[in-house]
């Protein structure tokens, strides 16, 4: 497991083999579907065997254990770098309706520079990261975690609850012992978190899962709601991308619109995009590119998020930067995320990337004097 875990394919191709895998056993596919499915698998299966092909893997154990950012360059730019995020995630919760508390159907209402705020507090993923490797004082360190993981509840943003926790039992993983077994419990603990407030903030921002109407099978149909709406989350984006290959339906904006910052709406929700379930609208993160180009542009975009991954393995082998991990860390997440939604490819994503790229740069300019920033 530890061999896989350092290997770039692990966060991309069997997340995607999973999916799929679910999609099969949950629905009836019209006709017409297989083809879209099947040429996600093949996607995979060629990352697969790329990989195995390349050289490019995480570091050691060893040498991911042994990274500690307290009272370093990096620790400081860090607990800086989280303390924006903080600040800003306060902002939200001050001058907007806090979704869980007024009404869970808010969570998208994005009004009076509102949008402007959440992109920065959307970054709260990174405060157990920071939490747990850039201090040792205890009530800081919890307070990060807590922070990180209780702002998207209160703003009902199931994305950033598995954004954080998926972080989080990374660098829980990372910080083992390699002469221990893996932490699975810690980790497992951190999946039943996830998943539960997945479930519960599911139904409550988008009511009963009833609403949805898709050709669901037997398995699916006897399953409590809860487990309804992880199946759903996990199979959705493969479905619909197997349905719009069967539509041949093309429109290149929404590329576009993702990926030139202000140019338009992303959201697909309301627009003339033939879905089976209008309230059902993700579609991996390669529909765009199935809608602009075709079946073969979404398997070179499946080629290229391989490749965006490579890089920040690489990366991540080639320096101990804080910030090279977390370039990695957010890499690792939106390719665990791409059966379900465009994450990598959107401008955000390259902006967060180049922000980290910049705040290595000055942390190599800092000081080299031991920098005091917490206590033990």
């Amino acid at each position: 497991m530890r061999a896989l875990l350092r290997m770039p394919s692990t966060y991309i191709a069997w997340p995607l083999l999973l999916a799929c895998a679910v999609t099969a056993s949950i629905f009836h596919l019209p006709d017409g579907y297989l083809p879209g499915l099947l040429l996600l698998v093949m996607g995979a299966l060629l990352i697969i065997a790329a990989d195995f092909l390349g050289h490019d893997r995480l570091p050691p154990w060893t040498a991911l254990r042994s990274r500690d950012y307290a009272h370093t360059r990096d620790g400081f730019l860090g607990l800086a770098f989280a303390a924006g995020v903080l600040l800003f995630c306060v902002l939200d919760l001050a001058l907007f309706p806090v979704a869980l508390i007024h009404d869970p159907s808010m969570y998208a209402t994005m009004e009076g520079g509102h949008e402007h705020i959440r992109r920065i507090s959307d970054l709260c993923w990174i405060l157990p990261v920071i939490g747990m490797l850039c201090t040792h004082h205890r009530p800081l360190r919890y307070t990060l975690v807590a922070a990180g993981l209780l702002f998207p509840v209160l703003v009902v943003d199931r994305n950033r609850i598995f954004a954080g926790v998926v972080a989080l039992a990374l660098v829980t993983i990372f910080r083992r012992d390699p002469a221990r077994a893996l932490p699975w419990r810690a980790v497992t603990g951190l999946g039943v978190v996830g998943a539960t407030a997945f479930s519960v903030l599911g139904m409550l921002r988008s009511g009963s899962v009833a609403t949805v109407a898709l050709p669901f099978g037997a398995f699916y149909n006897a399953m409590p709601a809860g487990i309804q709406w992880l199946l759903l989350y996990v199979s959705a984006g493969p479905y619909n991308f197997a349905s719009l290959v069967a539509k041949d339906y093309r429109n290149a904006d929404f590329l576009l619109n993702q990926l030139v910052p202000l140019r338009g709406s992303i959201v697909t929700a309301g627009t003339d995009i033939p879905l089976d379930a209008s309230n059902v609208n993700v579609g991996t993160e390669f529909l765009p590119f199935l809608m602009a180009w075709g079946p073969a542009g979404a398997l070179l975009a499946m080629l290229a998020l391989y490749a965006l991954m490579r890089w920040s393995v690489r990366r991540m082998a080639a320096s101990t930067s804080l910030f090279a991990l977390l370039i990695f860390l957010r890499m690792a997440y939106v390719c665990l995320m791409a059966p379900f939604a465009p994450q990598a490819f959107i401008w955000m994503n390259f902006g967060f990337i180049g922000l980290c790229l910049v705040l290595q740069l000055v942390a190599a300019w800092l000081p080299r004097r031991r920098l005091i920033l917490s206590s033990h």
